[in-house]
């Protein structure tokens, strides 16, 4: 099983992560982010295009079965204007193994905050709004699963 969706409402990750549960395998793994409450940030709007956004997540998939034994997998990521606290996305993943389930979702989250093709525009509690660039760390584990 892998699914993967972009959507602009609220996913229920316990209920994601009781579907990843029935496939039998001995591990599960989930990762969820969520908007930061720092720097007087007020809300986090995400904007994607969906063809090519849809189609590198498809890769980054494959990817992850390509490297672990997977059961299932699931990556849902939202977009759209989002508050403080509120869920932005879910890698889950199903192993026989913690360390592949493990692995592979660290590995999903890493090429989704790198590969994945997501805008992100911080709005300010003064009004002020500003495209988010590229974390040299993010780029930096990412670029460790290439080694």
């Amino acid at each position: 099983m892998i699914k993967i969706s972009v959507q602009k409402s609220d996913f229920d990750a316990g209920l994601e992560i009781s579907k990843l549960s029935e496939l039998g395998g001995g591990a599960v793994s989930s990762f969820v982010g969520q908007v930061r409450g720092d720097k007087q940030l007020q809300a986090l709007e995400l904007e994607y295009y969906p063809a090519m956004t849809e189609k590198a997540l498809r890769e980054i998939a494959k990817q992850a079965t390509g490297k672990w034994p997977i059961h299932g997998l699931v990556i849902i990521h939202r977009v759209g204007r989002m508050a403080i606290g509120d869920q932005i996305v879910l890698t889950g993943v199903c192993s026989d193994h913690r360390h592949a389930a493990i692995s592979a979702c660290s590995f999903l989250m890493d090429q989704l905050k790198t590969v994945a093709p997501f805008w992100k525009k911080e709005i300010m509690s003064d009004g002020v709004e500003k495209w988010v660039d590229e974390r040299q760390s993010d780029i930096d584990a990412a670029q460790n699963w290439r080694n």
